[in-house]
């Protein structure tokens, strides 16, 4: 990590219940950018993860993508999209982490970058919710079954010296 850089766990969850999604609310603006790291296991396959700000479920997201496996790779975009959210998975364990760009700013678009590895795939992505509003929530959520006990969500804040 640059000198100058701190990073100050905000809030944790560790599921005690199945659950659809998890929210972070109430968040303060006073870090520079913000990263959601996620530990999660399904119970079905979801179609997607993905994260909503504020709120906002509207056609307000767009990214693009990359996907590899070890024997084959994809790359694509959604434009228009209801969340920034990473594509199919398997029921398997997850590692996800979004890192949420100059979140509290509200002349600019908010800006993410993800990435995610599972047993046998990896994903990367840019993303964007096409807001001025400043974040303060954040709600990761899944589209098929469950995230299930045990998973843990971390929001960490970032301050720049």
């Amino acid at each position: 990590m640059p000198a100058g850089l701190t990073y100050d766990s905000i809030a944790t969850t560790t599921l005690s219940s199945n659950q659809t999604s998890v929210t972070f609310n109430s968040i303060s603006g006073s870090y520079t950018d913000l990263v959601l790291v996620v530990s999660a296991k399904f119970s079905a396959n979801p179609s997607y993860s993905g994260i909503i700000f504020n709120g906002d479920s509207g056609s307000n997201y767009s990214s693009v993508f990359m996907r590899g496996n070890g024997s084959a790779a994809s790359a694509g975009s959604n434009v228009n999209a209801g969340q920034i959210s990473s594509g199919s998975y398997s029921s398997d364990f997850t590692s996800e982490m979004f890192h949420i760009n100059s979140y509290s700013i509200t002349t600019n678009y908010k800006t993410v970058l993800y990435r995610a590895n599972q047993i046998n795939d990896t994903f990367g992505r840019a993303g964007m919710w096409r807001s001025n509003s400043a974040i303060t929530s954040i709600t990761y959520q899944i589209d098929t079954g469950n995230i299930l006990a045990g998973s843990i969500f971390t929001l960490y804040g970032i301050t720049a010296a």
